[in-house]
C-alpha cells in the first residue's frame, strides 16, 4: 500500500507544472543571469594578476632586459610585457590596455595614466630596480647562478604585500549568490510540500476527498506523500548543484559529495516547511501558496540573495537571526565546506536543518490528523 501510494505521488510531483517551473527552469535561468552579471568580477577586480606593461627600448639595456624577461616569464609573473614603439605605447596607455610605459633611454623611467594598486606596484618595481641595479650587474658578472634569486627578491619587494591565505578554499564573495540560489530552490520545495496537504484534505481537492474515503490509513498516506516529495525535491536539488558546478563552474571546494548532501537535506527541509504551512487552518490553496512563497522570499532576501552584504547587516543588528533563518543555514553549509578545513560548523548547520525537518514534519502531521469533515 505504501509503495503504491509512493509511486503515484512521484508521478504526480513530476507532472506538476509548478515543480518544473520553480524548481528546475527558474534556478537554471537565474543562475545563468548571475554568472553573466558578476561571474568574473572577483577574478578581474579583486584577484591580483599580471600587470600589463608597455616597454619602449630607446637604448639597449641588457641588464634590464634580463630582469624584465625574468619577472614576466616566471611561474607567477609580475608583469605582462608588450615591447612596442613610443607612439603605440602611448596609444595602449590611452586605451587602458596597459597600466604603464617603461622607457629604457639611458635612465629607466615610468609613465602611468592613473592611480591604483597596479600603478603603485610598477612605481615600486622601478624604484627597487634602480636600487638593485648595481647588485644585479655585479651578480651577472661574478655569480650568474644567483641572478634568479636576486630578481625574485626584487619582485617580492616591488609587490608591496604578500598574500597569506586564511583558508584553502575559494574566497570569491560573489559565490554567496549561488549558495543562496541553491537555498532558494530548497525553500521552494514548499511548493511540493503544499501539494501533500492539498491532496490529503477533502475540502481542498477532489483527490483529497477520495483519499479520505479510501481505506488507506492517513499516517501511511501522508508518509508516502512526504517520501515521494523528498525524492522529487532531491532530483531538483541535484540538477541545481550539478548545473552550477559543472556548467557554470561555480567553485564549491573539494568536498562535492557533502555539497550534494547539504542540498538534499535543505530540500527536505523546504518540503516539510510547505507541508507545515499547508496544514495550518482552512485557508485556500492559493492563500497558502502565497504565504509559503512570501516567507521563503523574505528569508532569501535576509540571507543575501538580492543584496550580497544583507547577511552581514543582519548579523550586526540581529546576531541570532542568521542562526534560525533556514535559508541562511543552507547557504552557510556551502560556505563552511568551501572555506573551513574542519566540519564542525558544517555539522552544526546540518543538525539545525535536521531539527527543522523534524519540527515541521511533526507539527504538520499533528495538524493534519486533526482535520475532520462532517460530510465528503
Amino acid at each position: 500500500m505504501f509503495l503504491h501510494n509512493l509511486k503515484y505521488e512521484l508521478l504526480g510531483n513530476l507532472r506538476a507544472p509548478a515543480l518544473i517551473a520553480w524548481l528546475m527552469i527558474f534556478p537554471v535561468f537565474l543562475g545563468t543571469v548571475f554568472k553573466i552579471g558578476f561571474g568574473s568580477i572577483y577574478e578581474n577586480n579583486d584577484l591580483f594578476t599580471m600587470i600589463p606593461t608597455a616597454v619602449v627600448e630607446t637604448e639597449k639595456n641588457e641588464i634590464f632586459d634580463k630582469v624584465i624577461d625574468s619577472v614576466s616569464g616566471s611561474e607567477q609573473p609580475l608583469l605582462k610585457v608588450t615591447r612596442v614603439g613610443e607612439q603605440e605605447a602611448l596609444e595602449l596607455l590611452k586605451n587602458g590596455e596597459v597600466k604603464g610605459i617603461i622607457r629604457t633611454d639611458g635612465e629607466i623611467s615610468l609613465t602611468v595614466a592613473g592611480k591604483g594598486i597596479e600603478q603603485t606596484i610598477l612605481k615600486s618595481f622601478i624604484e627597487q630596480y634602480s636600487t638593485y641595479e648595481m647588485l644585479i650587474e655585479d651578480t651577472i658578472k661574478n655569480a650568474p647562478d644567483k641572478l634568479p634569486e636576486v630578481i625574485e627578491r626584487l619582485s617580492e619587494d616591488a609587490a608591496v604585500c604578500t598574500e597569506i591565505p586564511l583558508t584553502q578554499g575559494d574566497a570569491d564573495p560573489y559565490d554567496q549568490y549561488f549558495y543562496n540560489l541553491i537555498a532558494m530552490v530548497a525553500m521552494f520545495g514548499s511548493v511540493t510540500g503544499l501539494h501533500i496537504t492539498e491532496n490529503s484534505q477533502a475540502n481542498m481537492s477532489a483527490l483529497g476527498a477520495r483519499k479520505n474515503c479510501s481505506p488507506t490509513p492517513k499516517p501511511i498516506s501522508i508518509t508516502s506523500s512526504l517520501v515521494g516529495s523528498f525524492m522529487a525535491q532531491g532530483v531538483c536539488m541535484i540538477i541545481c548543484v550539478t548545473f552550477l558546478h559543472f556548467i557554470l563552474k561555480v567553485d564549491f571546494g573539494d568536498r562535492l559529495p557533502l555539497v550534494y548532501a547539504a542540498a538534499l537535506v535543505g530540500g527536505c527541509m523546504g518540503v516539510t516547511f510547505g507541508f507545515f504551512i499547508g496544514s495550518i487552518g482552512r485557508l485556500s490553496s492559493e492563500m497558502k501558496n502565497g504565504i509559503a512563497m512570501t516567507v521563503s522570499m523574505v528569508l532569501c532576501f535576509m540571507s543575501g540573495l538580492m543584496i550580497g552584504n544583507m547577511k552581514t547587516i543582519i548579523a550586526e543588528n540581529l546576531p541570532w537571526f542568521n542562526n534560525i533563518n533556514p535559508v541562511a543555514i543552507v547557504s552557510d553549509c556551502f560556505y563552511c565546506l568551501n572555506l573551513y578545513s574542519d566540519l564542525d560548523r558544517f555539522n552544526f548547520k546540518m543538525l539545525s536543518m535536521a531539527a527543522y525537518i523534524v519540527v515541521f514534519a511533526v507539527l504538520g502531521i499533528i495538524l493534519s490528523r486533526r482535520k475532520k469533515y462532517a460530510s465528503i
